[in-house]
């Protein structure tokens, strides 16, 4: 169900027989919004959300929710900012009033924001202890420009320099209502979602004492031309660590779902994907093998990531180039494919089982598409799929000559 309120933020609810709620808001910005010298601003803005809005301070944002065994929480990506929460059924206005606080009340308290700087600067340093994902944020860097392919933490140096005005001035660029929607999965109905969202949902137009703001929103740049390139890197890691990738299918691109079910072949989560059944199950070369595809609005970024052992980084090399290859040269069987959907829409029944993926979509899906597919429509798409466009995708994204690589070793 879907309702837009008269401030322009959008609400899709879902009725579901639960004694949880799970509900957030989704703000369409995140760090590809950011200009140069303010790399990390977008997931500075998360954090101090909960540091501190118009009815209470951070003490008493954490306990409205915790204290009743909720659970409220936020995340930063490339094109999206959401916050979130998952409480008891009878509890769910109390959550439905603390979103709209945080998000569209913050003040951002001059002392929170040093605090939360500091914390911020130990989780980068945190993060760059830990090659297998700092590899993904550098290989992002690789393919992309400066604005898609940054890190969403940003840097020390930039972060140091971010003051409360830029940080208020991104803010009412960005949170804007026309740029959110509110989702929630429970067991209420439609209309009294409705009169909470338009009780509580109300912007505040005198937020902040600055006055001179310039309001003029920093216009999405798009992605510059991709050239494949190959980047080793010696570091003092025990493992080698590897991505192999290329660009790929924006969200609305007609190849999406088949590519998304390539990507689930090829290296999903499943122990079965041809990666972990090569790499793991048959010749014990590593522990983790993936592959991942992340579309954004424009573009899309498609990766192999596999740690080993420094002696057996060129045998990992040689078999995921065969996988890629045979998915090219060959097209699947038919009774491999049948199995092959089973399993990837099988995957997908079950993690909608879960309402806080389940509300996470269709926030997601009323974001970038307007609407949301159910299952019944996905599992329709999906049996649609043949081998040779299987076959076609796999010729378009896994092309040798466009693939990067980026190693630490």
């Amino acid at each position: 169900m879907y309702h837009t309120l008269h401030n322009g933020i959008r609400i899709i609810f879902e009725k579901q027989p639960s004694n949880v709620t799970c509900c957030g808001m989704i703000i369409d910005c995140g760090s590809r919004d950011e200009a140069d010298n303010e790399q990390g601003i977008a997931h500075f803005i998360e954090h101090l959300l909960f540091k501190g809005a118009e009815k209470r301070n951070s003490r008493q944002i954490i306990n409205r929710i915790e204290n009743v065994g909720g659970e409220l929480n936020a995340f930063t990506a490339k094109e999206e900012t959401v916050v979130y929460c998952s409480i008891l059924h009878k509890y769910t206005e109390r959550a439905v009033e603390l979103i709209g606080d945080i998000v569209l009340h913050s003040t951002f308290p001059e002392d929170e924001i040093e605090k939360e700087r500091d914390i911020i600067l130990d989780e980068i340093c945190s993060y760059h202890d830990n090659p297998s994902e700092l590899i993904f944020d550098d290989f992002e860097e690789q393919i992309f420009d400066k604005y898609l392919g940054h890190n969403i933490l940003g840097t020390k140096k930039i972060l140091r320099k971010i003051k409360r005005k830029q940080i208020t001035e991104f803010y009412q660029k960005n949170y804007l209502p026309e740029k959110m929607a509110f989702f929630i999965v429970g067991n209420f109905e439609f209309d009294k979602i409705i009169r909470w969202a338009e009780k509580y949902f109300v912007l505040n137009e005198n937020l902040f004492e600055d006055k001179n703001i310039n309001l003029k929103a920093n216009s999405r740049q798009k992605t510059a031309i991709y050239t494949p390139a190959t980047h080793i890197f010696k570091k003092k890691t025990h493992q080698t660590h590897c991505i192999f990738g290329n660009r790929a299918y924006k969200y609305s691109h007609p190849n999406y779902l088949t590519f998304s079910l390539l990507n689930n072949i090829l290296g999903g989560p499943n122990m079965n994907s041809l990666l972990n059944l090569q790499l793991r199950e048959k010749h014990a070369l590593v522990y983790q093998v993936d592959a991942n595809y992340q579309p954004f609005t424009d573009t899309a970024v498609w990766t192999v990531y596999f740690g080993c052992d420094k002696n057996a980084a060129e045998k990992c090399d040689r078999i995921v180039r065969r996988e890629l290859q045979k998915l090219c040269d060959k097209p699947i069987s038919n009774s491999a494919l049948h199995r092959y959907k089973q399993q990837f829409f099988g995957q997908l029944a079950i993690a909608n089982e879960i309402n806080e993926n389940r509300a996470l979509n269709l926030g997601k899906s009323l974001l970038r598409f307007g609407s949301v597919k159910t299952l019944p429509q996905l599992h329709a798409e999906f049996e649609k799929i043949t081998a040779s466009q299987l076959q076609t995708v796999a010729n378009e994204i896994f092309n040798e000559k466009q693939i990067s690589i980026l190693k630490y070793c």
